[in-house]
């Protein structure tokens, strides 16, 4: 099934199901007998509509890439005007809340990525991808801002999100997001 591929009904209400399953217990601890049963559709509607669990998880990580782009953007660009270096915290603001509403186990994707050892797995593109749109968004924020090198910023910026992001959720470092906000802001001014 390709992102183009409008979802009939049952098959948003299997992808909606999968999705909060695959992230509150696991992608390999949920079977798609549990999927479909919660969905109120039989394995045939998910396997007709899906082609494969494989294909079922990376929907689910596409899916929720586009609603983690979209909050980052939304959140960035809420603000109007504002310096450009501004713009570029506002990624961990959004972190911040993203964590607080969609991420109490944690990212999703390093997540699913310690759950599918297979390079192959459809899944594992859409994790790379996510991780490779949001560097290239920093550094499209850095290219703003002016810095002498934004890629080399951006990957600095990319590790303290990524890092922030996974000893907030396991709760080793109280207020982390912001404890790398501020070293973020402190390499955005001597950059």
């Amino acid at each position: 099934m390709s992102e183009e591929t409008t979802l009939t009904p049952a098959a948003e209400r299997v992808l909606e199901v999968a999705g909060k399953l695959f992230y509150d217990n696991g992608i390999h601890a949920v079977g798609v007998e549990a999927i479909a049963s919660e969905a109120g559709v039989t394995k045939k509607t998910l396997y007709d509509r899906f082609g494969s669990k494989d294909a079922l998880i990376a929907h689910y990580l596409r899916r929720r890439d586009e609603r983690w782009r979209e909050h980052v953007i939304r959140v960035v660009e809420q603000r109007g005007r504002i310096a450009p270096a501004r713009r570029l915290l506002l990624v961990f603001d959004a972190l911040e809340q993203w964590i607080a509403e969609e991420n109490p186990r944690g990212c999703a994707f390093v997540n699913a990525h310690a759950e599918l050892p297979d390079a192959a797995h459809p899944g594992r593109d859409v994790i790379r991808e996510q991780k490779q749109w949001l560097l290239e968004y920093l550094r499209t924020l850095a290219r703003e801002v002016g810095v002498r090198n934004p890629r080399k910023l951006a990957t600095s910026l990319l590790v303290l999100i990524e890092g922030a992001n996974v000893t907030s959720t396991l709760g080793v470092v109280p207020g982390a997001v912001g404890n790398a906000k501020e070293v973020a802001k402190q390499l955005i001014e001597s950059s």
